[in-house]
């Protein structure tokens, strides 16, 4: 009976191990809130004042923005030619936005 525990008890580990990490924020929502005020600049992920800060995997993560937390941070205060939209968006719109965007830049955009 124990080893049915033990191997019971790996395969719970390494079912947790498998599923991606959740999100706190809504990326169907974000996907909006990206739509109405951030795609005029980011359209698929790019960046049309400066082709080197897409929102690109790669580029998230060589300008150390590749965690919800850091693209919160960046949508809250701007840096830049980026706005702050910390005021016009609210606390859980730009977690969302966050959130979609880490969602796209991981699955390529």
């Amino acid at each position: 009976m124990k080893q049915f525990w033990a191997i019971a008890a790996s395969l719970v580990l390494a079912l947790i191990m498998l599923v991606p990490p959740a999100f706190a924020g809504d990326a169907d929502k974000g996907s909006q809130i990206f739509s109405n005020n951030c795609a005029a600049c980011h359209m698929g992920g790019g960046n049309v004042v400066n082709a080197a800060k897409t929102l690109k995997l790669d580029d998230l993560t060589a300008n150390g923005k590749d965690s919800v937390a850091a693209i919160q941070t960046q949508v809250t205060n701007g840096n830049g030619a980026m706005p702050a939209f910390g005021g016009r968006l609210t606390d859980q719109e730009i977690e969302d936005v966050a959130t979609y965007v880490l969602a796209q830049a991981e699955s390529g955009w």
